[in-house]
């Protein structure tokens, strides 16, 4: 079994802006956790309707279906170097679960820092993340962990996959 990041919702709607660093070379300014709560969201709270009025909706084509990796159901991808951040596609969403607050309109990637890790050596974001939002370890999946993608683990107290993405109201 390989060392997978886990992602506890819980902990990462706590900040406000994501203080993890990223160890992507390819550009210094990359934010790839980012990217990656991106590709969570659209996994665990986009339901996946078969007209998906979200991808006619868009001017740009930017968002489109694709198959996911068990081939059982498609989910959403953003190509990021054609949207526009208009905002068609949330308002055309029957379900109302496009936040184009949480689309970041810069493009990030993440690489799960896939061979570039020594043995025993976590990822950059896991190590200063203040929050300890995020861990990298062997786990296999189950109630309260959900694997989304290959490698990337999403753990959710409850089972209530939608509920981590909102933020409580501040209290008076």
């Amino acid at each position: 079994m390989d060392a997978k990041l886990i992602i506890d919702l819980q902990k990462c709607k706590q900040c406000d802006k994501c203080t993890a660093a990223c160890s992507y070379k390819h550009h210094p300014e990359n934010s790839g956790i980012d990217a990656l709560l991106e590709k969570v969201r659209f996994a665990l709270i986009c339901r996946k309707c078969q007209a998906a009025p979200c991808t006619n909706a868009c001017p740009q084509k930017a968002l489109e279906k694709v198959s996911a990796e068990d081939g059982k159901e498609s989910i959403l991808k953003r190509h990021n170097m054609l949207c526009t951040a208009c905002g068609t596609c949330a308002i055309a969403c029957p379900f109302g679960t496009i936040y184009t607050e949480l689309t970041p309109f810069a493009s990030s990637v993440c690489d799960l820092s896939k061979n570039r890790l020594k043995a025993g050596e976590k990822p950059l974001c896991v190590t200063t993340c203040t929050y300890g939002a995020l861990e990298y370890k062997e786990v296999a999946a189950g109630p309260d962990l959900t694997e989304v993608f290959d490698g990337v683990v999403v753990k959710v107290a409850g089972g209530e996959l939608w509920q981590p993405f909102l933020r409580e109201k501040a209290k008076k």
